[in-house]
């Protein structure tokens, strides 16, 4: 395992970094991601992400590092507990820590994020930034003040809004997620550089797009999916072309493809499985892209700089469409 540099923080952290996501699920799946999770840090993963509303993964996460002794950096978020999520109520946001702690089995926190202030409705500060930049800012204060924290970051899902939040300069970390992959790269525009000028850690999530480029989808590109537009479509026989010509997984493209940024601090995997964090660590572990296949898919992520409007921001390839803007 390669490390880079998070940021201003300081702290040295694995390329891969592992995402909370699929760990949490039903209890027949626990088992697996407790051995996921564990897998991944024997080879050399030491930053974890989590999140209130991803199911049960705090407390699979819990269960999963209780006794580690190896150093981890360890990410939970603000947001979406207890419900309703009142980003108001300073108390509430605060029991919603408390509770991330004994779920976790911890008595800190290395780095806090508001969990999607770029959504409308969760904080609602689109239309008075003062609301949002009051409890939540204010709390976050208090916890790094009583050592319950030791820095902030935010995340989210769009390109456009969070660089606001990021010019602020009262964040240490970023974590971008839908945004920069193989074929979407709006993150490029602002977000990266936002965090760039600021100095923070840049953390990408869904590298795969949920998976959306974790499969070859030849039948749905090809014949399925009517909400797929044609410029997507052709886009997407492009990059499976490239695919046969290079002759390696499309998966492991993709995570090479996003690692081959020097300025992306760490990449999220969302393993679910023991086998799925050895393949991606076995992709990590063969490096950068070279400049010529980089060139390529540029070439193929220019088809479709921007997202056509039916399009949801991870493409239900396998699932139900549930329109526009829609996971």
């Amino acid at each position: 395992m390669r490390y880079r540099t998070l940021g201003k923080t300081g702290i040295e952290v694995g390329e891969l970094g592992m995402g909370g996501l699929f760990v949490a699920s039903h209890s027949a799946e626990l088992e697996e991601g407790v051995r996921a999770v564990r897998r991944a840090l024997e080879l050399g993963v030491n930053y974890v992400d989590t999140a209130p509303s991803y199911g049960n993964s705090e407390e699979v996460l819990g269960q999963a590092l209780e006794g580690v002794e190896q150093p981890y950096v360890l990410s939970t978020k603000l947001g979406g507990r207890p419900q309703p999520f009142d980003p108001q109520d300073k108390g509430l946001l605060r029991q919603s820590v408390e509770t991330s702690l004994q779920l976790l089995k911890r008595d800190h926190i290395d780095i806090l994020m508001v969990h999607e202030p770029d959504r409308p409705g969760l904080y609602d500060w689109y239309s008075d930034w003062h609301r949002f930049h009051g409890p939540v800012c204010e709390l976050l204060a208090e916890l790094k003040q009583e050592g319950i924290i030791r820095f902030t970051g935010i995340g989210g899902t769009t390109a456009y809004t969070m660089p606001h939040l990021i010019d602020t300069g009262e964040y240490d970390v970023v974590l971008t997620a839908f945004n920069y992959s193989l074929l979407w790269q709006e993150a490029l525009i602002s977000v990266l550089p936002a965090a760039k000028e600021q100095g923070i850690g840049i953390i990408i999530g869904s590298p795969l797009q949920q998976g959306a480029l974790a499969h070859v989808y030849e039948e749905e590109v090809e014949r399925g999916a009517r909400w797929l537009s044609l410029p997507r479509r052709q886009q997407y026989k492009k990059l499976y072309a490239l695919v046969r010509e290079l002759g390696v997984e499309l998966p492991e493209l993709a995570l090479r493809f996003v690692l081959s940024n020097p300025d992306i601090s760490t990449v999220l995997m969302g393993a679910r499985s023991v086998q799925e964090v050895e393949q991606n660590v076995a992709a990590a572990q063969k490096g950068a892209l070279e400049e010529q296949v980089l060139e390529q898919i540029q070439e193929i992520a220019d088809m479709v700089p921007f997202r056509p409007f039916e399009e949801p921001f991870g493409l239900p390839f396998t699932r139900d469409y549930k329109g526009p803007g829609g996971a």
